[in-house]
């Protein structure tokens, strides 16, 4: 690439911000959480510092708005909770109690998840080794296997063989030709093959298909493979639909407040960064909204009309993690040093969710000693040794001291399953 053409993609950059955070919203946000400011400090006072607060409420609140929300616009739908997105017994017990299936994606997860009753499982994920396709079998009554490759097929039918016992079975479609997201499943074009070669199996029933994919603020990207994978179940038989019963549209779907950014990390203020590299974050807060639930089920069902049903019917499978914990876990901390006016050191560290997150993403740091909604700059860090140790660079109060409570809200995705024993010890836990 020229150099010219460099500036010029680089000015389109500048001029191609990411909108930003309404404070209206953000204070708003906040304020929901001050409400509850004396449930937090009494779990505080009972349990210590720091804690994992796990929130009864706002988790059943979120699992049954998202099953209501589907199930009113598509006829037919099943619900299996990602449980790496959270693998606390929290979440898992809580949800299967709200009647909620378990979505795995290895052998420790599917013995984790067989612990909690009669609930349905969905075993996804590529690569499963022996061992896993063994532990399958062993509760084949339970668990539909979706296979990710032909390999898989094979390995999966002699392990039903040797165990004797017939295995419940979907097929997972690639959404990707290209990049690192084809290593999962198999290509679209070949469905047509694979299907022909698991009915030759004599212990493996494959009567579905999945796909997936993350980090969906709207519902473009299942547009585009719905209306792709409809053209290949209009190549199908008759007979060959007809053994399919359902089709896994995964999860992936955004909370709807949207992804909150530090505006350092936005493509143009990376830019900028470059340029300056002594910028730090300022209270610019920017936020790719997404959609809401309601509106990522209408516009998947549109889809559904539109390219599948005029081919097939079959029962929607769905798999939330994020959008079902998000909002269900809380990570409290309290200031153990004021090093100087904008710099304060906390009794947790980032090892409680296993990667630098706050440097990147935005979340309301709250002072619950000193409760304000008024945002105020100063580096909120935890004692870890390592300067990637920082929760965020503003916390919402009247000032900050040592001694004081901080909140950090809805932690519950790809935090807990993701910490490590590094250096700190972990956070206790409570229930609110």
């Amino acid at each position: 690439m020229q150099r010219e053409e460099i500036l010029r993609r680089a000015a389109e950059m500048l001029d191609q911000e990411v909108p930003g955070l309404d404070r209206d919203l953000l204070r708003n946000h906040v304020r929901r959480f001050l409400d509850r400011r004396d449930v937090y400090l009494s779990a505080r006072e009972e349990k210590g510092s720091p804690l994992y607060l796990f929130d009864e409420r706002a988790l059943v609140k979120a699992a049954e708005e998202f099953r209501g929300t589907f199930q009113a616009a598509i006829p037919d739908v099943s619900c299996f909770y990602a449980i790496k997105s959270n693998y606390h017994s929290f979440f898992l017990g809580t949800l299967a109690r709200l009647g909620y299936g378990l979505d795995v994606s290895s052998g420790d997860e599917l013995m984790r998840a067989v612990e909690f009753g009669p609930t349905a499982v969905i075993f996804s994920g590529p690569g499963k080794t022996p061992a896993e396709l063994a532990a399958a079998c062993s509760v084949s009554g339970r668990v539909t296997v979706l296979i990710d490759s032909f390999g898989e097929l094979d390995r999966l039918q002699a392990a039903a063989e040797a165990a004797a016992v017939n295995v419940t079975a979907g097929v997972r479609v690639s959404v990707e030709d290209r990049g690192l997201w084809r290593k999962f499943g198999i290509p679209v074009s070949r469905l047509q093959e694979f299907l022909r070669r698991a009915a030759k199996c004599s212990r493996v029933r494959v009567e579905g298909i999945q796909y997936h994919t993350s980090w969906n603020l709207d519902t473009a990207s299942h547009e585009r493979f719905l209306n792709k994978l409809g053209g290949h179940l209009q190549a199908l038989t008759t007979a060959e639909r007809e053994v399919l019963h359902f089709l896994d549209i995964g999860g992936g779907f955004w909370p709807a407040e949207g992804e909150w950014l530090h505006a350092a990390v936005t493509p143009s203020g990376q830019l900028r960064h470059f340029v300056d590299p002594g910028i730090l974050p300022g209270s610019d807060h920017r936020c790719s909204r997404a959609l809401t639930i309601h509106d990522f089920a209408q516009g998947i069902r549109s889809a559904l009309e539109r390219d599948i049903y005029p081919y097939w019917k079959p029962q929607i499978y769905l798999e939330p993690g994020r959008w079902i914990c998000h909002s269900a876990m809380h990570i409290l901390l309290t200031v153990v040093d004021k090093k100087s006016p904008d710099l304060v050191i906390t009794d947790g560290g980032t090892n409680s969710v296993g990667w630098e997150r706050y440097e990147h993403d935005y979340f309301p740091v709250i002072n619950l000693s000193r409760p304000s909604l008024r945002e105020k700059s100063c580096l909120i860090c935890g004692a870890l040794c390592t300067p990637h140790d920082l929760w965020g660079y503003h916390y919402f109060g009247e000032d900050i001291e040592a001694g004081d409570v901080l909140l950090i809200p809805d932690q519950g995705a790809y935090t807990y399953s993701l910490r490590q024993q590094f250096i700190k010890s972990l956070p206790g836990e409570a229930v609110i």
